[in-house]
This record gives structure tokens, sequence and C-alpha cells, in this order.
């Protein structure tokens, strides 16, 4: 029985079409739930935020344990370049040429003839096979494109080290019968495999897909959720009630696929999709000195925050204290003590040094100096602001990005040499973790608050 390669573009399909962008943590279940369900390739979208992007792209590439990584290289030799960074230390990387080879994409998007994307396939195909062994080259809206050239297209990225031909139906208004006859045409002209992306725009994904398979293609892609895409529980479910038929079989975990959906998309409402009554529930919190261990525990709950039973004692004895002085503590504040009581973490990152320089005429940028274990690490990045690119150098030091979850300042003492206190909020597989500094240089505290929580994070994961 034939195996058929699954491909699954669910992180792709949701970065084109939510409104608001995916977090990082989002970004990273998707991708961890579809190599846990068995797909054989996981699909990024392309690179669009080139700091942003490599940091995280480079960490899905760490989690991603048994299926192939494949990222979109871009249009120029610089761009396959740049996501070959992205992914080349994933166990099993996959650099993607997507070009248009419909005659209307190709002038339209890139304004240009088909010869001369003929070459530019070769070009891209040719580059990425120097830096990757694993190359697909995909065909956008080829259900469009003239035969001929299609089958021309094919040949010449396979010519150029490509092993993998993906066409693509785009418009989302072809036949099963249409599908099918593409697939045989390159199958009879290439050796290299031939994966569909076929529609669901007209309802017809299921019986596109299972008529290429019937036609002998080797790669259906498909994603958990989206939008006029081909679902994997519906192929995963068509293909196994008729696998003697058609003499073909996925590696999908059918038994899994559903919860695991529902569990990814839970894990992806983040706080700002929250119901008015959960956002009414923080506004609500109001301590007193005599609220209870349990209260405590309940107000951190609403807040998201996870405590042990010794974070809990600490904080309700660091609660009773502030109460003495000034009778009850709201959320910010609640918060605040939970940050500079709650988990006091050994440290394994100090902060060395750090500069910034910022105007109202250039863009922010600071260099910020760490020690772990002895040793110095900097970090320079640009940013919106002072603090925003501290934070995004101190990222740069340790290689990873971290959802900044809440930032928050406010003044200790007061007159023109007043402390600044700042709370920093990161979040880390679903649970927050909260820093606090405290300087008469605001962007000191910020940076010793990031740390801080930081620090936090590394301690529990040890």
């Amino acid at each position: 029985m034939k195996k058929i390669n699954v491909t699954d573009i669910t992180l792709k399909k949701l970065s084109e079409e939510r409104e608001v962008a995916l977090l990082f943590r989002e970004k990273t279940a998707i991708a961890v739930c579809a190599d846990s369900l068995g797909a054989d390739a996981v699909e990024l979208a392309g690179v669009k935020n080139l700091r942003e992007d490599t940091i995280i792209y480079k960490t899905i590439a760490q989690n991603i344990q048994n299926a192939v990584l494949a990222i979109p290289a871009g249009f120029s030799t610089e761009d396959v370049e740049t996501a070959w960074e992205c992914i080349k230390d994933a166990k099993k990387p996959r650099l993607q040429i997507e070009v248009p080879v419909s005659t209307v994409q190709m002038e339209y998007t890139y304004h240009i003839k088909s010869d001369k994307m003929l070459v530019k396939i070769a070009e891209l195909t040719k580059k990425a096979k120097e830096l990757c062994e694993d190359v697909e080259f995909v065909a956008l809206d080829a259900t469009r494109a003239d035969e001929k050239f299609l089958v021309a297209a094919a040949k010449e990225a396979e010519a150029n080290g490509a092993g993998i031909i993906t066409v693509c139906d785009d418009a989302g208004a072809s036949l099963p019968g249409q599908i099918v006859s593409m697939v045989e045409k390159l199958k009879a002209s290439v050796n290299a495999l031939v994966y569909v992306q076929v529609s669901d725009r007209i309802n017809m994904g299921v019986a596109s897909a299972v008529s290429a398979i019937s036609g002998g293609v080797d790669g259906i892609k498909c994603a958990m959720v989206g939008k006029n895409v081909l679902l994997a529980g519906e192929i995963s479910d068509a293909i196994n009630a008729c696998s003697t038929e058609i003499g073909a079989e996925i590696n999908l975990d059918k038994t899994k696929i559903h919860a695991s959906v529902d569990d990814m998309l839970a894990n992806i409402n983040h706080e700002a999709y929250e119901s008015e009554s959960a956002v009414s529930e923080k506004k609500k919190i109001l301590l007193d000195s005599d609220s209870t261990i349990t209260q405590v525990v309940q107000a951190a709950q609403i807040l998201g925050y996870e405590l042990s039973d010794s974070d809990c004692g600490n904080v309700h004895k660091a609660l009773m204290q502030v109460c003495e002085k000034k009778g009850e503590v709201g959320a910010k504040e609640f918060e605040a003590l939970i940050a500079s009581s709650a988990m006091q973490a050994p440290s394994t990152y100090h902060l060395e040094s750090y500069t910034t320089n910022s105007s109202n005429l250039t863009t922010s940028m600071s260099q910020v100096v760490l020690s772990c274990n002895g040793e110095s690490m900097c970090g320079v990045s640009t940013g919106d602001g002072p603090i925003d690119s501290a934070f995004r150098a101190i990222e740069q030091c340790i290689g990873h990005h971290y959802e900044l979850d809440d930032f928050q300042v406010q003044a200790v003492t007061e007159g023109k040499e007043a402390l600044g206190s700042a709370i920093v909020k990161l979040r880390n597989n679903g649970k927050l973790y909260s820093g606090n500094g405290i300087s008469t240089d605001i962007v000191a505290a910020s940076i010793r608050a990031y740390i801080n929580a930081l620090n936090k994070i590394v301690f529990e994961e040890a």
C-alpha cells in the first residue's frame, strides 16, 4: 500500500488569515501539534520580520522532533539565504521555491514573462540546493497555468535540484478530474515526487485530494483548521475509509487528531480574545489584611499565575505587610507583589552593562551585555524606543524569544531622583513569569525586570 506524505500548512494559513498576528507561543504550539499528529512535514509562513521570525523559527526548529520543517525561500538568492538561516538547525530542513506559474500571476505579481520566470526558477532552485539537500518547487496558481509552461517549470526545477514538485489550486475552482489530469501529466514528465495543494472553496477539497491520490500523487497538503483549505480531519477520515480501494494510507493519528486540534485552538486563544467577563473579573480584584491564602491563590489564577505552595505563602506574607500601611491593593499592585515575592530564582543571567541611544530623529538602538556561567554575551538591536530595543537586545543575547505579556512602570518615590519600578510579565508554554526591577533609571529598571522574569523561567526549566 502506497504511503502518502502529508504536509501540514496550518501555521502558514493562520498567519495569513488572522487579523491579529499569532504570538510566539501560538506558532510553536501549532507546529508541535502538527508534528505530534504524525505530519510528515510542517510548513512555516515566509519571513516577514527578519529579526523576530529568525528567533521564532529557530526555536520551532528545535522543538520539531520528527517532521520535516519547510519554509518558503522568497524571490531572491538573498531571501533564500535568510530562509535557510531560520531552519538550518532543524533535524530535517526543507527550502521551498514558491513562484506563480499562471500568466496572469507572473505578470501581476512579479511583472515578468514566462521565459524570465524559467530563468528565475533555475537560479533560486540552484541556490537552495547549494544550502539544503531537500528542496521543493511550489507552483502557485498551477490550475490556471499553461500546461506546457507548467511542465517546463517543473522540469527546470528538477534539473536544478528540486526533489518535490507541488502544484497548487489557488483559484479554488478546479474539479477532481482536472486535478488528476494535471498530476498525471507531471508524473509522466518528471522523476521528482509530485504533491498537490487543493482548495475547498467549492467544497471539493476531499474529492480532489482522493482523486489525485488515485492518479498517483505522492503527497498532499492540508491544515488542521482554516478557510477554503483541505482539512486534516476530513482527509484522514476519507483515506482511512477507502484506503483499500485507492491503495494508499497516511500517517496522521486519526485517534488524536480532533482532540489535539481542540487543544491547539484553546492554546492560541490569548488575552487579546478574552471575554468581557474575564476582563471584568480582573478589575474586581481587591485584597486587604483579612484576605486568606485561598483568596490569594484565586486572585493569582484570575491573573494567569500558577503559584506553588511556598510562593503562595511568600505572596500572602508580602500582602499583609503592604496592607498594614495602605489598607488594600488592586490587581496591578497585587501583580507587583507576585513579581517581587514569588519564586525568587537564583540569577542565571546577570546584567553586566547596557548602552542605549534614542532620539526623535533616529531609531532607538541598544547594546546589552549579560553574563551566564562566567561567560559574557552581547546583543545589539533596534526597536520602538529604548526599552523595546533593550528587550530585543536581551533576546539576541539568549537566542530565544519570549512573549511579552505585559509591561508596567510606576514611580516608587517622589522627586526628580525618584525610584522607578518596572514589572515585566513573560509567557512561556502558556505560563506567566513576572519580574520586578527598581532603579532611578527606568530603562535599567525595565532591563532588570526582564532578566528577573527570565531567570525564573530558566530556573523552573532546569
